[in-house]
């Protein structure tokens, strides 16, 4: 008699083996480092400009071109844009007219772009990280079936691979890691505004202009455009673009000596910033918090008031010009990166700053006068 026999277990592969990572031969056929434009009410978001200065240094790097996507409404003077793209370092403006596009909305700029994606096949495609940049991003990465790397800090290429190395925090913002995505085409990554540097602009830069169509019809929409309404209160706070900031973390103590920033913010005419335990704790407004889940921040001078300097922190302003850091402890993480240290207790410092700064503007006041 035959014993019964077992049917024998598959053995486990290890984690990350046996998926391909070769990009596959009809998918080679990919080039070029292309900027998705946005605008809204007759303006350009800067986000659009600092990634084409990074999309030029990338294509350079890949020997490509830059190409930058200009989806608007018949009336809307997407050349002008296409123009002003030319000079940050485009070379090519791919741009759709039509009546839907008048206005964010998903369905007919998601196609407008995947349209343009497959025909023209750029191996790079780069949004902005605004609330329109990462509405659109995640949908047409998901049409075309590609990986999509949110808030981005930094952009490279590989230089085995030649693939786009995007580096973003993760963990909660305690690591940063760099995503590759080796096996499919374009690849896609959002940055938040400031992240960047502006590019220098050259006035007698142009390029090409490619005009296309998007062949949908309103009724195909769901989403209605039934009106505007600007915030009220949009520019009550405005940290991405303030260029003096003063931000104070837990070491301030309590949300009373939160006033001592205010009041040096007050005099360098600048705009006051926190961490995000201050914000938790309530001490201030959501809209002050500067960090990776709060606003990224490229000021002139940034003052740092009880921060140790956690890296949820940092990559929201380690790209400013000047950052002095106060901080009772010498070995808080703030002062491996800050350009001026200062070791002492931010409530008798910063009092001390402010009453220097007000005499030393007013004896500059006089002296102009």
């Amino acid at each position: 008699m035959n014993a019964p026999t077992t049917p024998a277990t598959p053995a486990k592969r290890p984690a990350g083996r046996g998926r391909n990572l070769e990009l596959p031969e009809h998918l080679k056929a990919y080039k070029g480092v292309w900027v998705f434009v946005e605008h809204e009410r007759g303006h350009v978001h800067s986000v659009s400009w600092e990634l084409l200065g990074e999309a030029r240094k990338l294509a350079d790097l890949l020997g490509s071109q830059v190409g930058v996507v200009v989806l608007g409404g018949t009336d809307e003077p997407l050349e002008q844009y296409a123009a002003e793209a030319f000079t940050f370092g485009a070379d090519k403006a791919y741009i759709v007219h039509d009546p839907v596009l008048k206005g964010y909305r998903n369905e007919p700029f998601t196609k407008g772009l995947t349209d343009l994606v497959n025909k023209y096949q750029p191996e790079i495609l780069l949004l902005g990280a605004t609330s329109m940049g990462r509405d659109l991003a995640g949908s047409v990465a998901t049409t075309l079936l590609t990986g999509l790397t949110a808030d981005c800090t930094e952009l490279n290429i590989d230089p085995v691979s030649k693939a786009l190395a995007a580096t973003r925090p993760t963990f909660g913002g305690s690591l940063l890691c760099t995503i590759m995505t080796l096996a499919y085409r374009p690849q896609m990554a959002t940055v938040r505004p400031r992240v960047l540097a502006m590019p220098r602009a050259e006035a007698d830069r142009t390029g090409e202009v490619v005009q296309e169509t998007l062949g949908m019809a309103e009724a195909q929409i769901v989403t209605k455009l039934l009106d505007f309404i600007p915030d009220a209160s949009s520019n009550k706070i405005n940290l991405p673009y303030a260029e003096v900031i003063v931000s104070g973390g837990k070491g301030m103590k309590n949300p009373e000596n939160f006033k001592l920033l205010f009041e040096l913010a007050r005099v360098l005419g600048g705009e006051v910033g926190a961490t995000r335990p201050v914000v938790q704790a309530g001490w201030v407004e959501a809209d002050r918090q500067v960090g990776q889940t709060g606003k990224t921040v490229r000021p002139k001078l940034y003052i740092a008031a009880g921060i140790s300097g956690a890296i949820q922190h940092r990559v929201g302003m380690e790209s400013s010009d000047v950052i002095v850091a106060i901080n009772t402890d010498p070995n808080a993480p703030i002062f491996d990166f800050a350009h001026y240290g200062i070791v002492g207790n931010a409530m008798q410092v910063v009092p001390a700053l402010t009453q220097a700064f007000a005499a030393h503007l007013a004896l500059r006041s006089k002296q102009v006068a």
